[in-house]
């Protein structure tokens, strides 16, 4: 993924969390679970990628936008978050 990540080019870090402690500290739950965090390293949203699910319409990443955009133009980050479903996390 390492690779991957420098091929194409994320402006991002990315985190290989190898023995889960991250994703258990941020209480993570399921895959995906998204987490956004500001400017001062707060969770502004954790939730669904988007509404869609599988079988239905393409995916559209709407709600994981609106909070990104909203970070992005200095808006505070609708507080109504839906949670994420899908798999559970197959924890070591």
């Amino acid at each position: 993924m390492k690779e991957h990540a420098k091929y194409e080019g994320y402006p991002f870090p990315y985190l290989y969390d190898e023995n889960q402690t991250v994703a258990k500290a941020y209480g993570a739950e399921c895959t995906p679970d998204i987490f956004v965090f500001g400017s001062d390293l707060k969770c502004v949203y954790r939730g669904r990628f988007d509404a869609t699910r599988p079988g239905g319409e393409s995916p559209t990443g709407k709600d994981l936008s609106e909070a990104l955009d909203a970070l992005l133009s200095g808006e505070l980050v609708d507080s109504n978050q839906f949670p994420s479903i899908g798999c559970n996390i197959k924890w070591k």
